[in-house]
């Protein structure tokens, strides 16, 4: 009789592949890709052209010298470089963001093991570094030239308690200065839209970190219109649905996935309304990050059959 190999439960196969999961993620962000190229012109479609190329080039670069497998194929590095220089302001310098790709792509994958060893998003690690080291170049947002009258001077958080004069249907088409991908909520909501239709990913996290920021904002202002202009703003629904849902950065269980996205809400409300800074996403994704193994420990799901046993009493039968 021949040797039989016995896997861990459960025993669930898929033909879904690295490969297939990472192109289900470049195709949903192209409407974002798109909508960026039509509202700030073709200056968008070549950051995001040389920041994914960069991201590539590292990361080939890097597998090759170190004599590991190249794994470039597996487009991971696409999404990555995609997901950054939809992170970045149009007028964003091209050297500074082929840094921002170096940051993510060696010191954040490669030298913490490559792809499913990285303890944080590396798009999101990139971003966060160039916010902090290249903060003027970060915030200087250039604004189209259909922008209203109101968001012409500012971003949509920038106004605080004025957000609620700006009009819904222009926030919703992306009528005013901001990072690439976060200024058109429909083209996010068409990414969505594909991702959940393919099945790449679960609406549990990006709903409850919407959810909980809604609920919060609407708590706090005691304004549900102010609220909704709030979760429309920034980069708080690009996050949600390309960032947070990260496979290798995100628990792996539906309890696990509610808690990490409630907590990505509330610290985006906390520092947006208690903080130094408008935003506050890319933070708190950061610390749901660090949380991811706690989160999936409290979120444990019950083995199918398994029964509590029994507390036996002193001095007697159970």
């Amino acid at each position: 009789m021949e040797n039989l190999i016995v896997t861990a439960s459960p025993h669930i196969r898929d033909k879904a592949t690295t490969r297939s999961l990472m192109g289900y993620v470049a195709i949903s962000l192209l409407p974002c890709v798109l909508a960026s190229a039509l509202i700030f012109g073709m200056r968008a479609l070549v950051l995001v052209v040389v920041t994914t190329f960069a991201c590539v080039f590292f990361e080939y670069l890097y597998e090759m010298l170190l004599h590991k497998p190249v794994t470039v194929k597996d487009l991971s590095a696409v999404v990555t470089g995609m997901i950054l220089s939809l992170n970045m302001p149009v007028g964003m310098p091209l050297w500074i963001a082929i840094v921002g790709a170096f940051v993510a792509i060696v010191i954040t994958k490669q030298l913490f093991g490559g792809l499913g060893y990285n303890f944080a998003n590396p798009a999101l690690v990139g971003r966060i570094v160039l916010f902090l080291g290249f903060t003027s170049r970060m915030t200087a947002y250039v604004y189209p030239d259909m922008s209203v009258d109101a968001l012409a001077s500012a971003t949509p958080l920038a106004l605080g308690s004025e957000l609620r004069s700006v009009n819904l249907l222009h926030m919703f088409l992306g009528f005013h200065g901001g990072m690439l991908g976060e200024v058109s909520v429909l083209a996010i909501l068409a990414g969505f839209a594909i991702l959940l239709a393919s099945g790449t990913i679960h609406a549990t996290i990006p709903v409850s970190i919407v959810g909980t920021m809604f609920v919060l904002s609407a708590l706090y202002t005691g304004d549900p219109y102010l609220a909704l202009l709030q979760c429309m703003s920034g980069g708080l629904l690009f996050g949600a649905v390309f960032m947070a849902t990260d496979y290798v950065t995100c628990p792996f269980t539906t309890k696990g996935k509610l808690f990490y996205g409630i907590f990505i809400g509330l610290v985006t409300f906390l520092i947006r309304n208690f903080a130094s800074m408008n935003e506050g996403m890319s933070f708190a994704i950061l610390l749901g990050n660090l949380m991811v193994p706690w989160f999936n420990a409290w979120g444990h799901q019950i083995p199918l059959g398994y029964k509590k046993p029994k507390k036996v009493k002193e001095g007697g039968a159970a």
